[in-house]
């Protein structure tokens, strides 16, 4: 880089991180479908939380809800191309039927964090295959509402920006470690 006497260089600066929130099928029922399983959070107050969380550790995410698997598939495949760095993803139940959805997911280039607001790996049979989580860097499953927000700081921090939030975090679970 070439500069003149008494000019003032910026560096560029990282822009920061936005992250592409996904929920799929029946989500949007979060609150009122079998409370017992999916808790009585609704997927907006999920969203809003979210919002909250990246905010303010220094990033943003765009959250999206659709029924429609060919909705789900392209904003996943074209994350990448509209400036999102990662992707974090509820695909419900597609997570045992859409090999679209993982291909997609692959296809992307970004790391993407598969979250379940119930334990798949301990309910019905079908739902203990995944082919999304083939995909993905980590899943995050069981913690009701609070799985996308332990998958967002977890992507947050593998995106290279350990938010401020997470470390801060990490410093009391290690200090709370059972003896």
């Amino acid at each position: 880089m070439t500069t003149r006497p008494g000019e003032v260089v910026s560096l560029p600066r990282r822009e920061p991180p936005r992250v592409l929130v996904v929920s799929g099928p029946n989500l949007q029922l979060l609150g009122h479908r079998e409370p017992e399983i999916y808790g009585a959070t609704t997927l907006d107050e999920i969203h809003a939380r979210l919002t909250e969380v990246a905010r303010g550790d220094g990033a943003s995410v765009v959250a999206r809800q659709s029924n429609s698997e060919g909705e789900l598939v392209t904003w996943v495949g074209e994350a990448a191309r509209d400036g999102f760095h990662g992707v974090l993803i509820n695909p419900g139940a597609y997570t045992h039927t859409s090999i679209a959805l993982f291909d997609a997911a692959r296809a992307c280039g970004l790391p993407l964090v598969e979250v379940h607001l119930s334990n798949p790996d301990a309910r019905e049979a079908f739902r203990r295959r995944s082919f999304v989580a083939r995909a993905a860097i980590a899943r995050v499953a069981g913690f009701g509402w609070r799985s996308y927000e332990l998958g967002l700081l977890g992507l947050l921090a593998h995106l290279g920006r350990p938010a401020p939030r997470a470390r801060a975090r990490a410093k009391v679970a290690v200090l709370k470690k059972p003896r």
